[in-house]
């Protein structure tokens, strides 16, 4: 009459009927205010009147009562609370749990009027883990109700190995599973849990993954290259993940494809790639690590490189290798191995490393360098050349003897010539000119004329213009 929702009252009847234990009026009454969810795979576990009746029903267990028949309804109440009592031993073996009445109530109102993960989630708080799984397959439900209601509860509850067996026995291949465990993966990622990560990847078999882990264990957080001295571990279980990865796709390419669709995939081209920047990466550790442990490392930066950086970090790496050892030529071999296998820009990395050993005031280095550079095979005709000009272009205050010394080095006539115009000695540019072929001396004498003209030096201007 008064237009109110009646819902309220179904729902309190319906209440009433389940404590007075009339399981079949209760299931009449709740029919008329209880909706299924629009969507069943919405992440939450209903409406909240449907998770009271699923409350009411786990907290008290109590018999079916059949009506005018209350001489054994005492009887049958000890029966059930007997019951209630070892629930929770039953719920551990499956099977006998579902003989249990009230754990089919609960069941009924959840595929009647809950969500997806409503169910998943009652199944896991009773130990019924394989249900759990099979609910999940079975409704195709995405991978969020996975990682909410299966996962998570799993983990947390210290039953990862329990969750990995079910899955390998639902389905060996784990095909079926691929897109949950993805997810999974993704889901640690976010949340940095790096070692259950590692551990999912080994029960996955996704070792490209596996070896991605490890690279992470062995960089992150190292202040040193002492500290990666202590994780070399690392290193060997990215090449032990990476050498089976290439068994598997041999082993498979010789049979019919193998489904692997989950698991990351990569050439096995670049795969012996990333075993020989391991590889590399072993010496360069072995080698800084010695280097620090004997106090002869200085250059200390921000972040510490390695090769599994970009390339700008990988060129960091070789400069950090010649510059830590005893001298250039101790650390010039390695750091001309990961010049070459990463195609990196050698003259950029040279040019940085001479810079570098002018601020520490090493010219006698700066001149091995330079041999180095030349006797590697690989270096062009003006390499070292533009290695001097490059430092000259930044330090005009290297002292005149080093100065003398390094310019006399150059290949060039005319880039002796621009050097020593660059660091203002225009008599030693003179003399470099008058000694070239007569036209292009009189070019090179003419503009150190100007030169001297511009910057006063009435002496070069005199000898110029009269040898011109």
């Amino acid at each position: 009459k008064s237009g109110l929702d009646p819902g309220g009252a179904w729902h309190a009847w319906g209440m009433a009927c389940l404590k007075a234990g009339n399981l079949s009026s209760a299931r009449e009454k709740f029919n008329r205010c209880l909706k299924p969810p629009m969507d069943l795979n919405q992440l939450n576990h209903g409406s909240r009147l449907v998770q009271d009746v699923i409350q009411y029903l786990e907290s008290t267990v109590k018999p079916i009562l059949i009506a005018d028949d209350d001489y054994f309804a005492t009887l049958r109440e000890l029966e059930a609370t007997l019951r209630t009592r070892s629930l929770s031993l039953e719920m551990m073996c499956e099977g006998k749990i579902q003989h249990n009445s009230y754990y089919q109530e609960c069941l009924f109102y959840l595929h009647s009027y809950g969500t997806n993960l409503a169910i998943i989630s009652f199944y896991m708080r009773h130990d019924c883990m394989r249900e759990a799984l099979l609910h999940l397959l079975n409704k195709e439900s995405p991978s969020e109700v996975f990682i909410e209601g299966i996962f998570i509860p799993s983990y947390e509850s210290g039953k990862l190995h329990m969750l990995e067996n079910l899955l390998e026995i639902i389905d060996p291949g784990l095909e079926s599973w691929g897109v949950y465990l993805i997810a999974a993966c993704k889901y640690l990622q976010r949340k940095n849990y790096y070692h259950i990560l590692y551990e999912l990847q080994q029960f996955m078999k996704d070792h490209v993954r596996a070896a991605m882990t490890c690279i992470r264990f062995f960089t992150h957080g190292a202040k040193s290259y002492t500290e990666l001295g202590g994780k070399q571990t690392w290193l060997l279980k990215i090449k032990d993940h990476l050498k089976v990865y290439l068994q598997e796709v041999s082993r498979s390419s010789g049979r019919k494809k193998m489904a692997f669709t989950f698991r990351k995939k990569m050439s096995a081209t670049d795969v012996s790639r990333h075993i020989n920047t391991v590889d590399l990466q072993m010496e360069v550790t072995k080698f800084l690590h010695r280097c620090e442990s004997s106090g002869t490392a200085q250059m200390t930066g921000s972040s510490l490189p390695t090769l599994f950086g970009n390339n700008t970090m990988k060129m960091d790496v070789a400069c950090k290798v010649m510059l830590e050892g005893k001298n250039i030529e101790e650390g010039f071999g390695i750091a001309f191995r990961v010049l070459q296998d990463f195609q990196l820009e050698a003259t950029e990395v040279y040019s940085k490393v001479a810079k570098q050993l002018v601020k520490q005031q090493k010219y006698s280095e700066i001149r091995q360098l330079l041999k180095c550079v030349n006797e590697s095979g690989v270096a062009a005709k003006n390499d070292g050349d533009n290695i001097i000009l490059n430092c000259l272009n930044e330090f005009k205050n290297i002292p005149a003897e080093d100065l003398d010394n390094l310019i006399q080095d150059m290949d060039s006539d005319e880039n002796k010539i621009q050097a020593y115009v660059m660091c203002n000695k225009l008599r030693s540019a003179y003399l470099v000119s008058v000694r070239q072929e007569k036209t292009r001396a009189v070019q090179l004498v003419q503009h150190v004329r100007q030169l001297a003209e511009s910057s006063g030096d009435d002496v070069v201007k005199a000898i110029c213009a009269q040898w011109l």
